[in-house]
Order: C-alpha cells, then structure tokens, then sequence
C-alpha cells in the first residue's frame, strides 16, 4: 500500500525539523562565550563575589559609564561596569597575552588597557577588542545580577 505523497511530504518535514530542532540544541549546549580554540590563556576561576553599590567603593557603579576594579578576584581582578542599562563584568587579564603580572587591564575611560601590550584595548561596555585584528579573544566575562543594591557576580 503506497502513502499519499501529503503524507510522505508531511513525514519528511516533519523528520527535518527534528533535525534542525537537535542541530540546533547541539550549537545551544556549547560553550556560549565568544572564544576560539586558541583563547585559553586565562584559567576558569571560580567567582562569586557580592558588591554593594551604599558602598564608597562601588558607588560610582550606580552611573553608566564609571568602571570599577575589583582586586583578588578571576585571575587578574575583575571590571565591573554600569552600561547605562544594565551592569557587565570582566576578568581584568588580558585574554590574548600569557597571564604573567603585566597582563592585568588598567582602565582607560571605557577601554581596558593590557600592560604588557599597549595596543591590546578592549571595550568596558561589549569586552570586544579594539582597533587591533590581530587581537582574537574577547575579555573573559562574568554574570552580574542585580538585587537591590547589591551586585551579584558570578561565572
């Protein structure tokens, strides 16, 4: 007994969309971060620290555009940074020179300036790199949720 071809045609997309469904359930399970195969100069630190923005050291947190440093946390400290609608973090190392003690980021405005290599800039607001194309890695970034007026970052 043959099928009608509505059915046979219904079957296959049917069957198509199972697959594209699992492909892209596969890309989803993935790392999600903006890193090639050759960003692996930073290790995965655990963090989980709490900022209070009543605090006089994070205070400038609760205007856009006043990144603040947070020292012992990640692998070089970490930049926090009030974007205008909504809060970012991270990792103070600059994610494509070898960790050593010039790789932390000094802030530059809204850049992070490497020590090592001053033409390895990155943006505060995406943690792309700027004006560089050799540059591959993007800055390592952490969740930032917040509660109140408390801060929440974490990886």
């Amino acid at each position: 007994m043959s099928k009608h071809p509505h059915k046979v045609l219904k079957s296959v997309f049917k069957n198509a969309l199972i697959l594209l469904y699992f492909g892209l359930l596969s890309q989803g399970c993935q790392d999600g971060n903006n890193y090639d195969e050759n960003c692996n100069f930073l290790l995965n630190v655990g963090v989980n620290i709490s900022l209070n923005l009543n605090l006089s050291q994070y205070n400038q947190l609760n205007f856009p555009s006043n990144p603040v440093y947070v020292p012992n946390e990640g692998n070089a400290g970490i930049i926090v940074n009030n974007t205008g609608t909504g809060y970012v973090a991270f990792d103070a190392a600059d994610p494509n020179h070898e960790l050593s003690s010039c790789s932390r980021l000094s802030i530059t405005g809204l850049e992070g300036v490497s020590g090592c290599d001053q033409t390895h800039r990155y943006s505060l607001l995406t943690g792309q790199p700027l004006q560089n194309p050799n540059l591959r890695c993007s800055l390592k970034p952490y969740r930032v949720e917040r509660s109140g007026n408390v801060l929440y970052v974490t990886n």
